[in-house]
């Protein structure tokens, strides 16, 4: 359910402490004033530096002032910022940035996730940054005292990839925002919804949410610069080195590199690719095949701390001459739950090629209707649980034949759509 903005334009929002929407008089309670001017188009800040926001200008203001309200209406609450389980630059950016518009309202947030930092360079944003995210496995969710939380917020997913959204439903807890720019993959029931299929990152999407004045960033606050800069990090590494960027994303990075801090980016781009990453790539050129154009490859059975080495490999394997997507995907094994899950990342180069609607005609969906994976523009993923046959590897030869099972089922699958002539599966 998306929230009807009310808010009038003036030079600032006069909101009451207790907003009833039926109400239409204002009574004596205390007001609070909040700026959250909304110029013509072009505008000029106070330093005279034009803001414009692009072609979906009064999309961003309406959903700035949505937002205002829906934090309004929470003041000195606390709630959870849950994101996938393997949280990219473009989540954890955006759950940062939420986290400090949110604190004007006396809204504390932490924000969690239930996988892993593998990827190197999310690792050094993470260190470098003291980018404030936590992890909760799944089994410690169960220990924490969730009453204390009013709501939660999912931002750059809608909780089909994090296996902490059961437990955090599960204690009642209302959902109070829904803020990505990945396909609609189920109905939401949400206090406030912003998702933008069409926009390259949510990046791009809490930078609208800055200069419509919900924060306004100061180059001399470290923190604001540092959230800057993984902002920029975010909006650069959804939209592949701005090479595919639109030109509200390019507006965005405009204007956050007013604020970021260079030097500290390219600290974070220098993070160096660990030997088990190189390994799995290794993996993926030496069993990879080529159909139509498609690179897929199975790399096997990978730790769950090494996750993040397949849309690596997917990402070197997209380079090859005469390649337009690559999907790479293997078993990622959690030694401490006792857990094993298909993990696959799909890249693509080709513009006619829709990475949402490929994973889930591939992959369909669960019992209950969650599909297995989904994408955006040029990327996408899949997770596939394998509940009972999880484990038990021991036995090499028992763990060698699950593999061919699942690579030649997966194989399958991909290949009836890259090329339905074909029949991976021989029969003698």
């Amino acid at each position: 359910m998306q929230l009807n903005s009310s808010l009038k334009q003036s030079e600032s929002f006069s909101l009451t402490t207790e907003p009833n929407p039926e109400d239409a008089e204002v009574d004596h309670q205390e007001v609070v004033e909040l700026p959250l001017n909304r110029p013509s188009l072009p505008s000029s800040t106070s330093d005279g530096v034009n803001v414009y926001l692009g072609r979906n200008n009064s999309l961003a203001f309406q959903k700035a002032e949505e937002l205002q309200k829906t934090l309004l209406a929470h003041r000195h609450e606390r709630q959870l910022i849950i994101l996938q389980d393997f949280p990219d630059p473009d989540a954890l950016s955006c759950a940062w940035a939420y986290q400090l518009i949110a604190q004007q309202y006396d809204i504390k947030c932490e924000i969690i996730y239930a996988g892993t930092l593998s990827h190197q360079e999310n690792i050094a944003l993470v260190k470098l940054t003291n980018l404030p995210a936590q992890r909760w496995t799944p089994q410690n969710v169960k220990s924490k005292d969730l009453s204390c939380y009013q709501g939660f917020v999912l931002i750059d997913n809608q909780g089909t990839t994090s296996q902490l959204l059961a437990a955090v439903q599960q204690s009642g807890m209302p959902l109070v925002a829904v803020i990505d720019h990945h396909s609609l993959q189920s109905e939401l029931k949400s206090e406030f919804v912003d998702v933008r299929p069409y926009v390259r990152a949510t990046a791009t999407i809490f930078t609208q949410y800055l200069q419509s004045g919900l924060l306004a960033l100061d180059s001399s606050i470290s923190q604001h610069v540092k959230c800057a800069t993984a902002l920029m990090h975010g909006l650069r590494s959804d939209t592949n080195r701005l090479m595919q960027a639109q030109e509200e994303d390019f507006m965005a990075a405009a204007y956050l590199s007013r604020f970021y801090d260079a030097q500290l980016l390219n600290a974070i781009l220098q993070a160096n690719r660990s030997k088990r990453v190189m390994d799995v790539i290794e993996r993926s050129l030496k069993n990879r095949i080529v159909q139509n154009n498609f690179s897929i490859a199975g790399v096997g059975y990978l730790r769950y701390d090494d996750r993040d080495a397949i849309p690596q490999a997917a990402d070197f394997l997209v380079t090859e001459e005469n390649v337009h997507t690559a999907v790479v995907y293997g078993i990622v094994h959690d030694e401490d739950d006792e857990l094993e899950v298909v993990i696959g990342s799909l890249r693509t180069t080709k513009l006619t090629l829709d990475p949402d609607e490929f994973i889930k005609e591939a992959f369909g969906q669960d019992s209950t209707g969650r599909f297995f994976g989904g994408g955006r523009t040029s990327a996408g993923g899949f997770e596939i649980p394998m509940g009972f046959l999880s484990g038990s590897n021991e036995n090499p030869a028992y763990a060698k034949m699950k593999w061919e099972v699942f690579d030649a089922q997966i194989k399958q699958k991909l290949l009836k759509l890259v090329n339905p002539k074909d029949n991976p599966i021989q029969s003698e």
